[in-house]
């Protein structure tokens, strides 16, 4: 395996923990009303799994893209066409905005706190959603083997606790 696939593969294995060990732990303090001691923990994993994902992304563009846009938007279009049938590359452009959200997300988290945490609920559950939707995608559609696998097992967990977390807050109102 070249220096390209191992540090490409190993930056996505921890995007991947990232972003299911700070969920699930999101989703379980909101269970539980317990975001003094487990919020700092939380941001500090997501700020890894940001810090990952840009390593990721970087590293494909360097070792498979040759630092070329036209090169990662064809290779998007490849890949779209043999998972779904339909040519496509547009879905570069869904991972670029994705890539400033979480950036943002995360400068958000750092620099403001506690307007983060007053945020709309909406709006988190629609990033929360956009993020599941990218992680579903990027693991269980278009990956394949032990990535796709850890990728289902560890949507199927969030789908479980999102579901709890919705539980206890409609019976406490």
């Amino acid at each position: 395996m070249s220096t390209g696939e191992v540090v490409t593969r190993v930056s996505v294995w921890l995007v991947i923990l990232a972003y299911f060990a700070a969920s699930s732990g999101s989703l379980i303090q909101d269970r539980r009303g317990e975001p003094a001691r487990w919020l700092p923990k939380i941001r500090r994993i997501w700020t890894v799994g940001v810090a990952a994902y840009i390593v990721h992304v970087l590293a494909a563009f360097h070792f498979y893209h040759g630092w070329s846009h036209a090169a990662a938007l064809e290779d998007a279009a490849r890949q779209t066409a043999a998972v779904i049938g339909w040519r496509w590359g547009g879905g570069l452009y869904v991972n670029y905005a994705f890539t400033v959200a979480w950036i943002a997300d995360v400068l958000w988290q750092w620099r403001a706190f506690d307007s983060y945490q007053c945020r709309s609920k909406t709006v988190t559950h629609l990033w929360h959603g956009f993020f599941f939707f990218m992680v579903f995608n990027a693991t269980v559609v278009f990956e394949s083997g032990p990535l796709r696998a850890f990728g289902a097992l560890g949507c199927g967990l969030l789908v479980v606790l999102y579901a709890r977390s919705v539980c206890v807050r409609s019976r406490n109102g």
